[in-house]
């Protein structure tokens, strides 16, 4: 079903009094936040649009081909979508898929796939998932659920299960895991190196296992990888302070570059930083500490204003302290994980930096033909020298379209990402303002309307051609766990769940927008 016609309001209001103090350290900003429930049934239709499909032809495989109704196991065959759904059904209140679920956990098999094993998405979808499905269900819906306490624990114990597997990736020389392993036997590939997100992104699912069984061993092993980034050693892993390198060294821990910027291979690595300290401010001050060093030298160094449509912010890459004026869908996340922090720290100053990111991601959709932005962009840089060998201009056949927009499009694919709702959704919060719902609301009709296909919906090729320029057949996991959740959360009630802008919530999403409870979240 096509949503552009779910227009109607049906709103309740209420208020929130808390949130950051303005710096001139005057009363907090009065929040109104308005739940839409017309707006929550289009994304709830979706969603069940989306499982339907893969229920009926790809469960329990991994991902859903909703062209020709088949399946791909791109995730080891253990049914990464329905591992990514759990929390965005549950949060739904979806007891129905729920209990689907609830009946596929106990049979996955954990202990066999013939495929390679990526460390990182293992952790970030089925160990999140699993993690925040218990925390979950052992928390606010506990008596919502309505479901059998053996059902609940096979979750957690399968939980252990994976990462018991898992675990000799970490048995390196120097605790840096090994992000590719195997099954059948257990071996590592014998990688060299190691990246910076997929180092940095195991610590908070892996440090929640060790809280909820009582073994330490789990969040030690991630954490000792972490070690390596908190203290980065040698001085060129970190052209800037606090901004790293990508590529670490298996054996040593040591950084073998100096390029990098808040994009693919990198993004999440920052984003755990203070999320992290939301978990546990206890435990993880020093990622606190990390994570401000890397936001300073962000809006020091990286930060770029487009010199087509006035008051575009993007964040630059860097190659040392060589800027690139490239950047890429996926790092549209920035904006919503600066505001967060800006939360966490009471600091005004970074919700506001936040914000102008906002922004601009949110013009990277309005300018395109779909309404959808594109996989990756550039901009020529305002203040740079316009002859510059890393600050050329658009290139011809987009100048006029570079007039308009600010940015220009190298790679127009659209393949189902979350980051710039996620964004949106950081921003309402924080804020209260209607118009991060609006868009929210506006990138989810026209996502709705151009990827839906087949049994489901489908990534497509150019985001500049009003079809989308064709689908590649494949719903991706994360359409799930992240799409529809951030675009159901701007417009649901109150929950525990959601960000509150006085930091009085009880979760903290992981990267694939599973909530985890946080270390110091109790319910009785």
């Amino acid at each position: 079903m096509h949503c552009s016609g779910l227009l109607g309001v049906l709103a309740m209001v209420w208020q929130v009094t808390a949130g950051p103090l303005p710096q001139d350290g005057s009363a907090p900003v009065e929040r109104r936040y308005a739940a839409n429930k017309t707006r929550t049934d289009a994304v709830k239709s979706a969603f069940q649009t989306a499982w339907d499909g893969y229920y009926k032809y790809a469960f329990p495989h991994d991902s859903l081909t909703p062209v020709n109704n088949g399946y791909s196991d791109d995730r080891n065959g253990w049914g990464a979508s329905a591992i990514d759904a759990f929390s965005t059904a549950l949060v739904m209140e979806n007891w129905e898929v729920v209990n689907q679920i609830l009946k596929f956990v106990p049979t996955i098999n954990f202990d066999n796939t013939t495929s390679e094993i990526s460390l990182f998405e293992t952790t970030i979808r089925y160990l999140g998932g699993l993690l925040s499905a218990y925390d979950l269900l052992t928390g606010p819906l506990k008596t919502q659920a309505q479901v059998e306490e053996d059902s609940v624990q096979a979750i957690l114990k399968q939980a252990k299960r994976l990462a018991d597997n898992l675990s000799f990736a970490f048995s390196t020389p120097s605790g840096v895991p090994d992000n590719i392993i195997y099954f059948n036997p257990s071996r590592r590939a014998n990688s060299t190196r190691n990246g910076l997100a997929t180092i940095g992104t195991l610590v908070l699912e892996w440090t929640r296992l060790s809280d909820l069984t009582g073994s330490d061993i789990y969040g030690a092993l991630a954490q000792r990888g972490e070690t390596y980034l908190l203290d980065p050693k040698p001085a060129l892993g970190e052209p800037f302070p606090g901004l790293l390198g990508t590529n670490v060294d298996i054996k040593t821990g040591q950084f073998l570059d100096g390029s990098g910027g808040w994009v693919g291979g990198d993004d999440s690595f920052y984003e755990y930083l203070i999320k992290m300290y939301q978990y546990d401010p206890k435990r993880f001050g020093k990622y606190k500490d990390r994570w401000l060093t890397a936001v300073n030298s962000t809006i020091e160094h990286l930060a770029s204003t487009s010199s087509g449509k006035e008051g575009l912010t993007f964040l630059a890459m860097f190659s040392n302290t060589t800027l690139r004026y490239v950047s890429q869908h996926l790092a549209c996340f920035d904006g919503g994980n600066i505001i967060l922090g800006g939360l966490l720290l009471n600091d005004k100053r970074y919700v506001d930096f936040g914000l102008d990111l906002v922004y601009s991601c949110h013009e990277t959709y309005t300018a395109t033909a779909t309404g959808i932005g594109p996989e990756v962009f550039a901009w020529q840089d305002r203040d740079a020298p316009s002859n510059a060998a890393n600050n050329p201009p658009p290139p011809s056949d987009q100048a006029d379209f570079y007039e308009r927009a600010g940015f220009w499009i190298t790679s127009g694919a659209y393949v189902l990402r979350p980051e710039v709702i996620e964004s949106y959704y950081y921003a309402y919060r924080a804020t209260g303002d209607p118009k991060y719902q609006e868009w929210a609301w506006d990138a989810f009709v026209n996502i709705n309307r151009t990827c839906r296909v087949g049994s489901g919906y489908s990534s497509i090729n150019d985001v500049n051609k009003p079809d989308g320029g064709g689908f590649s057949n494949f719903q991706e996991s994360f359409w799930f766990a992240e799409v529809l959740k951030y675009s159901y959360l701007i417009h649901a009630e109150e929950a525990d769940w959601q960000i509150q802008p006085d930091n009085s919530q009880k979760f903290v999403f992981n990267t694939e927008a599973h909530p985890v409870r946080l270390a110091a979240a109790n319910y009785t």
